[in-house]
């Protein structure tokens, strides 16, 4: 019997223009199995993505010749794939901004190896799901979510979520592994007008944790990324 295809390695793009980051991310990448390919600026980057493609791309923001958010804001007129932003900046502000343009990720510099290649595999979890990014099914022995069927179990006895739960459970699952930021999560769940008003996310989340046997302290399927959002991040 013939052996099925090798699945290619993942394509990873480095837009950087510190040699020593593009260096040391290249190493690491390719410890983990990865193809890597490298740009030192967002115009170089961009011509890349756009002749070779990428499966995700690692985007710092302070490029010599554009911004890193305006890097950003162009490849997403064209391309869906998965961005981290990296950036010495740790404002909230600045997070806050990337994700809104279409970021999946943001990573502060310096940042440790092993976070960014977990949030690295994360967003590469859905390389071969289908190409409208849903997730309609969740199983990992303990917790049971099906959107489609809008079944939601745990330990095999059914958790019994209200609308609003149920919609934030869906809207973080369709989005596992990168972070929604809290005003999308209040304009999803809530609607426009209520984009500002944090406390009733706070409830919310409270509510679904307990249901779902999560914990603020000790998370296992919610991450709170303060004052930015929330991410779904399977064990």
């Amino acid at each position: 019997m013939a052996e099925p295809p090798a699945i290619p390695p993942a394509r990873v793009l480095v837009i950087d223009d510190e040699v020593q980051i593009r260096r040391f991310l290249d190493i690491s990448l390719r410890a983990q199995g990865y193809a890597t390919m490298q740009a030192a600026s967002g115009g170089e980057g961009l011509r890349a993505l756009a002749g070779e493609g990428a499966d995700l791309v690692i985007l710092d923001i302070g490029l010599p010749d554009m911004e890193g958010h305006e890097v950003l804001a162009e490849l997403r007129q064209w391309s869906q794939v998965p961005v981290i932003m990296l950036s010495v900046r740790g404002g909230e502000a600045e997070k806050v901004r990337a994700l809104d343009n279409g970021a999946n990720d943001y990573v502060t510099k310096p940042f440790g190896t092993q976070e960014l290649m977990a949030r690295v595999r994360a967003l590469l979890r859905g390389r071969n799901a289908d190409g409208d990014g849903q997730v309609p099914l969740f199983d990992d022995g303990h917790l049971h979510i099906d959107l489609a069927r809008r079944e939601v179990r745990l330990d095999g006895a059914a958790v019994a979520l209200t609308r609003k739960e149920y919609a934030l459970l869906a809207l973080l699952l369709r989005n596992a592994g990168r972070v929604v930021t809290q005003p999308q999560i209040l304009q999803e769940v809530w609607g426009p007008s209520h984009r500002h008003d944090t406390h009733y996310l706070r409830i919310l989340v409270g509510r679904l944790r307990h249901k779902l046997g999560d914990s603020a302290l000790q998370s296992r399927y919610l991450f709170t990324e303060p004052g930015v959002g929330l991410r779904f991040q399977a064990p």
